[in-house]
């Protein structure tokens, strides 16, 4: 990770005070969020992009409607063809519907066909150009390339299990340009670095047309030293950075039944965007 302590970044933002960003479209919300989490593997067919990446993760290993035929029998032909071809791997048949952009045609058709829903998740959005952001002056930050010592912090507070799991979370982390956020609990370790990370954070910056976006992710902090605000730090100091960046706003993917972390993003300013869920087949 890059030593650059978060005390000589500037932290002005890249909007207008008071105007929010253009809102995203349907289609570019997804891809937004689809490359704020890059698959290792991408086939688009009929309007779906089956994603894979080695069955680590579900937002890698899903299908997902981006522009899919509003004609009931070409729909239907369509979810004939892709999920042919997702049946063919050995991941699971996993499909990842956001009904608020245009979806709701596909899931019902999914229902129909006996598909289960798992794991609904909340879409928050924070627009950045209102009011610059503070980082945390504990901080380091770096930006670009997945520097191999915050993976290292990130993989030892937040692993992934499977075969070869390791490789290929930091293939799919790596996939973007991001923006690393580490912080100790106890500051300088000595003279010469920081202590080890005991919170991280990133946010992948995302272009769609002419609108940067940072999707927040991958966010954890040891469980011995919760409850003590640096969960808060690290996403104060992600929107810091993501502003200075060009990042116009933040967006967030959390899951329903995780209380707590809505919580927190609500009291940090998000707002709910949008759900989405799986539909498995039964």
């Amino acid at each position: 990770m890059a030593r650059k302590s978060a005390k000589n970044r500037s932290a002005k933002g890249s909007g207008t005070a008071g105007a929010g960003p253009k809102p995203l479209g349907p289609t570019a919300l997804v891809e937004t969020l689809v490359g704020g989490w890059r698959p290792l593997s991408r086939l688009d067919v009929d309007g779906f992009a089956i994603l894979r990446s080695r069955g680590v993760t579900r937002r890698a290993n899903s299908i997902v409607p981006v522009d899919p035929s509003t004609d009931p029998g070409a729909l239907a032909e369509a979810l004939d063809r892709v999920l042919g071809l997702a049946s063919a791997s050995d991941d699971p048949v996993l499909v990842r519907l956001y009904p608020d952009s245009g979806h709701a045609a596909v899931d019902q058709a999914l229902a129909d066909r006996g598909f289960s829903v798992e794991a609904p998740c909340e879409v928050l959005e924070l627009p950045l150009g209102a009011k610059p952001h503070a980082p945390d002056p504990r901080a380091t930050i770096s930006t670009g390339p997945l520097p191999d010592d915050w993976f290292a912090a990130s993989w030892r507070l937040s692993p992934r299990s499977g075969e070869g799991a390791r490789e290929t979370m930091h293939d799919i982390l790596a996939g973007t340009p991001a923006v690393h956020v580490g912080i100790p609990a106890d500051g300088p370790a000595d003279g010469e670095g920081l202590a080890e990370p005991t919170a991280v954070g990133r946010a992948a910056l995302v272009d769609h047309g002419r609108t940067r976006s940072a999707v927040l992710n991958q966010i954890a902090t040891d469980p011995a030293h919760r409850r003590e605000g640096l969960g808060t730090a690290v996403v104060r100091t992600l929107l810091a950075a993501s502003q200075v960046q060009g990042a116009e706003r933040a967006l967030l993917e959390v899951e329903s039944d995780n209380p707590a972390a809505l919580a927190l993003y609500r009291k940090l300013g998000f707002r709910r965007l949008g759900g989405y869920h799986y539909r498995v087949r039964g």
